[in-house]
């Protein structure tokens, strides 16, 4: 089973961790002409969310944290979709890929919370 969070709260280190271990099963992945572009999207668009967050407590204003935590919520909402995406060509994997969509959603989740509570 796959691992995102170490017990303790530090979202900047699950979604690290995050992107990490999407980087790991997609190199396990073999490629064919119909999941590389999947795997991809599904590279830049998992990796972005940690990079947002990184990028989100370094905000310089109240406004730009809100905007970037927005973006976190839609990278990992189109995280969501290349999973959806591969699950479909990749039906070996369709158990992990499982894992990373719950991951994934609960980010989301995370997100818009953070979003909401930010107005």
């Amino acid at each position: 089973m796959t691992k995102f969070s170490s017990g303790k709260y530090d979202l900047e280190e699950r979604t690290a961790i995050f992107g990490e271990k999407i980087l790991e099963f997609c190199q396990k992945i073999q490629k064919t002409v119909i999941n590389i572009p999947l795997i991809s999207q599904l590279i830049r668009s998992s990796t972005s969310i940690g990079a947002n967050y990184c990028e989100a407590n370094g905000a310089s204003s109240k406004k730009d944290f809100k905007n970037k935590i927005f973006i976190c919520k839609k990278e990992a909402k189109e995280t969501k979709h290349w999973l959806r995406m591969l699950a479909k060509v990749e039906k070996d994997y369709i158990e992990e890929i499982r894992l990373f969509w719950k991951e994934a959603q609960e980010l989301t989740l995370i997100f818009s919370k953070i979003a909401s509570s930010t107005q």
